[in-house]
Parts: C-alpha cells; structure tokens; sequence
C-alpha cells in the first residue's frame, strides 16, 4: 500500500459515497474503486460495505481509520518537522563543559538557549578539557566548554571561540583567618600570603592550561608553590581547602560554590585572567551547534 491508496481510503470513508469521493480526489470513479479493492486485497478484511444505494464502513474499517488517519496526520507533519530541524528548533545536542562553567557560563548559556529553543534536547555531562577534546574528535559530543591551551592551538578538525575571560581568586581557610595564620591587605590576599601557603589544585596532566596560569603567577612573583594535594574537581579542591590544609586559586566565578569554612578572598595587584571558550568539530553542519554557538558567543 501507499500514501494514495491511504489518502482514497480516507476519503471515500469520509463521504460514504465513491462518486463524490473520486470527485474530491479529482480522479473518476472505476480507478477509486479499483485501489480500494487492491487496498482490501492486501489488507485481507474489507473496508466497506456496498450496495447499490448505500456505501458504509465494515467494522474493521472503522477500526483501521483511526489509524490511518494518524498516520496520514503525521506524514503531513513531515515538512514542517525537516523545517525546524534544518534551523535547529528542534533535534539534540551533546555539550560537554569543564566544572568550574557550572558556577559562570553554562547556567546562563542553557537558560537563554532553551528559551529560544525550547524544543531542541541539550544533554549536558561534565569533563575535563582534555576528554572533550578526545569526545569532539571522536564525534562523541558536539561541543564542549573548555579552558583553551595557553598557545590557542588546536588540532585542525576543531574550532574555538572564546567565551570570556575572569579573574582568578584565592579560596582560603576561614580557620586561617581566625587564627591569624594569613593577612589581608587593603582587604586582599597579597602575592606573599599566596606563595607562603601550602597550595591544592588541579594535576597538570587533567587541566594543563589552568595549571599553566596557576604556575605563570607565582613564576611572575619568582616562586614556586608549595602543591600539597592536587583533585580534579573543582568540588573536591574547595572541600579540601574547607578542611584547612591549604589554599586554591580558583575562577572568581567559584563565590557562588558557599561551603564553611571557605573564605574567597580578591588577589592583590593584577589577578591571572582564565579565559573559557567553546569548541567544536569543524566540519560539523548542525544548526543546533550553530544556534548554540551564537548564543554562547552573544554572553560575552
């Protein structure tokens, strides 16, 4: 069977009457009736009931209307289906994004995404930059939230815009603070206090970049840190600081992680500068991407 074949179907069940079925299917009567005869053939029951004044519907073809009439409903859905997905209203995107942009930009990427598309599914798992990298490259996400490298180079079958940028900050001990053990200038935490303190952070070989940056500021002051415990999860790295065995230098976007006993103090003098970005298969065609891609670039 066919679309026709379903659409003469309907349409005679609609007028009970093969003359002026054929009439609204613009066709004469003998090929109507033939179609519906194959259409009963292959369906092994009859569709109608025929006399000579009368055309009514067989039980089984009151039943099978229903149905065809859904189907036939949501074949004529189809173009305006294909039209929302080549604008990217609607489908599925797969983002990845690195933890600290839970606490900046993925809350308000996601909101005004979704507001402008509400039909479109965004599935959102965490991962450091360097699984984004190999996901992307693998086609197993779309895009991915990152921390660029230092140099912005990226392997040629990916793209990268920059999202924005913000300052680093310390997460101190609360404890330490009561205790006298560290001082603020001018409300700050000086370059001194930082290099003094025990430091947490994360493995140079999971966030390579953010380590880069950590290392550029105490590098800047002639130092080295003092790292007693890397974590690679932005969570676990403030958690540990709560417990009084160290700082973190952390993206400002971390004072909205409350824990107690953590203190989120400003740097003094000019803080290293985290940039965040997204970044993409090159060759990847999708509208949704693009639409994402858009609204990302729009914040910053």
């Amino acid at each position: 069977m066919d679309t026709r074949q379903l659409k003469h179907f309907v349409t005679v069940a609609e007028t009970l009457h093969f003359g002026k079925a054929a009439e609204r299917l613009n066709m004469t009567q003998p090929p109507l009736s033939q179609s519906i005869m194959a259409l009963e053939k292959e369906l092994g029951d009859a569709l109608f009931l025929r006399t000579k004044r009368n055309v009514s519907l067989t039980p089984f073809g009151e039943q099978w209307l229903f149905h065809v009439k859904s189907v036939l409903n949501s074949m004529n859905s189809l173009p305006e289906i294909a039209d929302r997905l080549r604008k990217g209203e609607s489908g599925q995107l797969m983002l990845s994004f690195i933890s600290s942009a839970g606490y900046n930009i993925l809350p308000q990427l996601v909101s005004h995404f979704r507001e402008r598309y509400p039909a479109v599914e965004l599935v959102l798992t965490e991962a450091t930059t360097d699984v984004q990298t190999t996901a992307i490259i693998n086609e197993k996400i779309d895009a991915g939230i990152i921390i660029p490298p230092a140099d912005k180079q990226f392997p040629a079958i990916l793209s990268y815009k920059k999202i924005m940028s913000e300052p680093l900050i310390a997460a101190v001990p609360a404890s330490w603070l009561a205790k006298d053990r560290i001082h603020l200038t001018q409300g700050k935490l000086c370059p001194n206090m930082v290099i003094d303190s025990p430091l947490i952070i994360f493995p140079q070989q999971v966030a390579p970049s953010f380590y880069a940056l950590v290392m550029s500021y105490y590098a800047s002051h002639g130092a080295q840190p003092n790292i007693i415990q890397q974590a690679i999860q932005m969570q676990t790295i403030i958690n540990l600081v709560a417990s009084g065995i160290g700082i973190a230098l952390v993206p400002c976007s971390l004072r909205h992680l409350a824990r107690t006993g953590v203190i989120y103090l400003d740097l003094l003098e000019t803080p290293p500068q985290l940039e965040v970005g997204i970044m993409w298969r090159e060759n990847n065609n999708s509208a949704i991407l693009q639409n994402l891609i858009k609204i990302a670039t729009e914040t910053e």
